[in-house]
């Protein structure tokens, strides 16, 4: 347990300069970006004389100098406060509550099921090296794999949605259902069926060939011809030890794709009209929507770190030898 909370103490002191680095190049390149949220707005409207800019400026403070505004957002944020979104008009902490717990279903849910799947499938394959059934699920794989998302997911929706009429096109619940508890838990499930499946497909594909390769490696080390040499089982020596092992490249992959699953719910929930955090994303970009902006992107750094800190604490779990050279207090 001391190991533990030594690793995680390390951890969340390494990632305070993280999240300033992340902030000053974000708020940097923003200001590199020609055109504001004004320009946008007075875009949409049709124009808009030069008064009426300036006192918009004037009004979020875009007036200001760069660096007034980076230590006006960082004095802000060290308060928790994320700032006011310009093209919503609302604080952009409730616009990332309201969002959020969308993208985190969606993205949870295929973790979820393409960690699983793909882990079993893997074990699978591995089992038997260069078998009929490691070849054919490698080739699966990696057919499913090169399929780009978007593809997936509009192919989906028009076999099962369009044509099948099976499953719900778009949303993330039926509008204006005014269903309540066990009703609506089923309707959003029955939504997510399609979203889900895209983003499960790809990355379950990747988690497979992942543990596939860690099983086939294992077979060659010495700890499995001792195993053989005791007499052990087929079945206990991939379970136990072969798979055990190819496990923790498996979990180490899971972390680094968290990122990646992040951004490619953007390009699923704009597909499936799903009201989430990556399409709120794509609409603060088409709205340049600066602070905004900053905030998702402060707010996936934040879940990027919690949701490697967390793999860090399941790899010391798997692998005694992980933070036992922490330093202790």
């Amino acid at each position: 347990m001391n190991r533990v909370l030594r690793l995680i103490r390390r951890r969340a002191i390494s990632s305070i300069p993280v999240l300033l680095i992340v902030v000053v190049l974000t708020f940097l390149l923003l200001e590199s970006a020609s055109g504001d949220a004004v320009d946008a707005y007075l875009l949409s409207i049709g124009g808009g004389d030069a008064t009426v800019a300036q006192a918009l400026r004037q009004a979020y403070g875009l007036d200001q100098s760069m660096f007034a505004r980076l230590w006006l957002y960082a004095s802000s944020l060290a308060r928790l406060d994320l700032g006011w979104s310009v093209a919503f008009g609302r604080p952009v902490f409730d616009l990332i509550l309201e969002r959020l717990p969308n993208t985190l279903l969606l993205m949870g849910s295929a973790t979820v099921l393409s960690f699983g799947l793909g882990s079993t499938l893997g074990i699978v394959a591995g089992a038997k090296p260069e078998s009929l059934g490691d070849r054919a699920l490698s080739t699966v794989s990696l057919v499913l794999y090169a399929i780009p998302s978007f593809w997936l997911g509009l192919v989906l929706s028009i076999i099962f949605a369009v044509q099948l009429r099976w499953l719900p096109t778009s949303g993330i619940e039926t509008i204006a259902s005014d269903k309540t508890g066990l009703a609506r838990v089923t309707d959003i499930a029955w939504h997510l069926v399609l979203p889900v499946s895209a983003l499960t497909l790809i990355y379950m594909a990747l988690f497979l060939r992942v543990m596939r390769a860690g099983m086939a490696e294992a077979w060659t080390m010495d700890f499995v011809l001792f195993a053989r040499s005791k007499g052990l089982s087929r079945t206990r020596i991939v379970l136990r030890h072969v798979a055990r092992n190819a496990l923790l490249p498996l979990v180490t992959m899971l972390g680094l794709q968290s990122a990646a699953m992040l951004g490619g719910s953007v390009v699923i929930e704009s597909i499936f009209a799903i009201p989430g955090f990556g399409r709120l994303a794509q609409e603060a970009v088409s709205g340049r929507d600066a602070p905004l902006l900053m905030g998702i992107i402060v707010v996936s750094a934040v879940l990027v770190i919690g949701v490697n800190l967390v793999i860090d604490i399941i790899y010391a779990a798997l692998d005694p030898r992980i933070g036992a050279s922490e330093p202790r207090a």
